[in-house]
């Protein structure tokens, strides 16, 4: 059972592993491995070379813990930048072609039947990410590394995405509802479910993923202009 708690410098690494097994993505994201013993949080990043507020900020923010997350002049854009690059390397070399294969596995593909429906709006919907994912990346992305190299021209020449970020799940709320309501008879039940639980942890993910780029990465970005002014 995941127990909701916020997390500072002091507590051990492991205790949020043992309270929330999600948190594993964090880690990995940040490149912190396993393997990191007894040591405190503090002690973990001091080692991988990590900013132990940034770490602490998002850890807290996607455990439900937002109004105690580290105030924007606290956050280190390098080691946020760095973590959000990795969850765009994750999700699109990893966990959405993991998705498809399971997906591909668990139906017998026909043209004329729900099942080319299905893998064709999971295609469509992993082009949406994929595409909006590498305009972050022009664009959003850039004007970060422009920033923390102090060679960013104007105060206000970054996009601002929530919007983007709202309309991303349309496409998976749909094709989640046609293999509920519309399974193909013939499918295999546990490779199916399978990639239905997948499907609907990649959509809580993503939207993790969004707000930090919203409610952390867009604030803390405001606060570093602030400074250069």
């Amino acid at each position: 059972m995941v127990k909701i708690r916020e997390y500072n410098a002091d507590d051990k690494m492991i205790s949020l592993i043992s309270n929330d097994y999600r948190l594993l993505q964090v880690l990995s994201r940040f490149g912190i491995p396993l393997g990191f013993s007894d040591k405190t949080i503090r002690e973990v990043c001091n080692d991988e070379g990590v900013d132990c507020n940034t770490f602490l900020s998002v850890v807290n923010f996607l455990n439900g813990g937002k109004e105690s997350v580290t105030s924007a002049e606290n956050l280190s854009l390098p080691s946020l930048l760095h973590y959000l690059k990795q969850s765009h390397i994750y999700f699109l070399d990893f966990y959405l072609p993991s998705i498809r294969r399971k997906l591909l596995d668990g139906i017998t593909l026909k043209d004329s039947d729900v099942s080319f429906l299905i893998i064709k709006l999971f295609d469509e919907y992993v082009d949406s990410i994929r595409e909006h994912m590498e305009e972050e990346e022009r664009h959003l992305f850039k004007h970060v590394e422009c920033l923390t190299s102090n060679s960013f021209s104007s105060q206000n020449d970054f996009p601002v995405y929530s919007r983007h970020h709202e309309e991303v799940g349309s496409k998976l709320r749909e094709l989640k509802n046609i293999i509920i309501k519309y399974c193909p008879p013939d499918s295999s039940a546990n490779l199916l479910n399978a990639a239905l639980y997948d499907i609907y942890r990649c959509e809580e993910e993503l939207d993790g993923h969004c707000r930090i780029e919203d409610e952390l990465l867009l604030p803390a970005m405001n606060q570093h202009i602030k400074k250069l002014s």
